[in-house]
């Protein structure tokens, strides 16, 4: 039986009327939050499980979170810059790279348990201290031109970076012509990086250099133990503890979204999971900028001219310095 054009219309209409009746799934959009390669990507990607399944209930059913392993900090870097990750935790050096080269935002600084001088403290801050043992002769860094030193890391910001400022703004060691690092045995006679602040405490406590640097991000009882039996020359700081940063691809209203739920992850039941991704003494975030926060790190590299480099350590823990493995000269 043949249908009428008239009835063929209606038919139509009612079932164009029946399928707006369906309720239409929202396309959800993509968070992609990238975190620190401190162990193989399989591994984080399991552990992050619980952070991302946060993000998403925290967020709500139209934000698929997806949580990026990358490479190096580096590799973060250029995600930012085009867009392919949103959100990223990172370290002071990598993180000011990616406000100078991506566009970037810094939003949030890590608050973390260290000691200031003595007193334990809860800040986004911190500082590194020059010691010698308590019966060496040498009672100011420029008693020791020509002697023996330990650095923990060529990219340490609170044990290299900051203490090579240091000798610069006191004048013992120049400040190097544009294209150069700063050389420590341009002042040292020998210099000897460790790869962390024990095993620099360790030649220390053996006579074999004269001198080290310890700060106050590491373990409580390494510090309170190198303290006891040095006697501290120098220090430098506030040195930055690491940090949250945007690409500028987050847009409002989601970017405010994202930054309040991350503030909510300093609530205790979530500190050991924060201490997988962001610093053994996670303790929550404080609001903030790059300017507040990078501001004296910047200063210190544009003293010393120190370039970025970094190494993905296999379970790293503590406060998290990245190690040398290529270097990138800031622009």
């Amino acid at each position: 039986m043949r249908l009428s054009r008239y009835r063929l219309l209606a038919i139509g209409a009612l079932l164009g009327l029946s399928a707006a009746c369906v309720p239409q799934r929202a396309p959800s959009t993509r968070l992609v939050v990238a975190v620190q390669p401190t162990l193989t990507a399989a591994e984080v990607q399991e552990k992050a499980r619980p952070l991302e399944q946060y993000l998403e209930q925290r967020l709500g059913p139209g934000v698929d979170v997806e949580i990026y392993v990358p490479l190096s900090q580096a590799g973060v870097v250029e995600a930012l810059r085009f867009g392919q990750a949103h959100v990223a935790f990172m370290g002071p050096f990598a993180g000011l790279l990616a406000v100078e080269r991506a566009n970037a935002q810094l939003v949030l600084a890590e608050v973390r348990e260290v000691i200031h001088d003595a007193q334990k403290t809860e800040a986004t801050y911190y500082y590194s201290y020059w010691v010698v043992p308590k019966d060496s002769p040498y009672t100011a860094l420029a008693d020791l031109k020509g002697k023996r030193a330990c650095f923990p890391s060529p990219i340490s910001t609170s044990g290299y970076i900051g203490p090579m400022a240091r000798l610069i703004e006191l004048g013992l060691l120049p400040e190097p012509p544009e294209g150069q690092e700063v050389d420590p045995k341009a002042f040292f006679g020998q210099v000897l990086f460790a790869g962390g602040y024990g095993p620099c405490w360790e030649a220390l406590k053996a006579g074999q250099v004269d001198v080290t640097v310890i700060a106050g991000d590491v373990p409580e009882t390494l510090y309170r133990e190198v303290l006891a039996n040095t006697r501290v020359l120098e220090q430098q700081g506030p040195l930055p503890s690491h940090g949250v940063v945007v690409s500028p691809a987050l847009q409002e209203p989601l970017r405010s979204k994202v930054i309040e739920a991350l503030m909510g992850l300093g609530a205790p039941e979530y500190r050991s999971l924060m201490r997988q991704f962001i610093s053994g003494l996670f303790v929550g975030f404080q609001k903030t900028d790059a300017r507040a926060h990078l501001g004296m790190l910047q200063a210190y590299l544009r003293r010393t001219h120190i370039a970025f480099s970094e190494r993905v350590e296999i379970g790293k823990g503590g406060g998290g310095e990245e190690e040398e493995e290529e270097r990138t000269p800031r622009p």
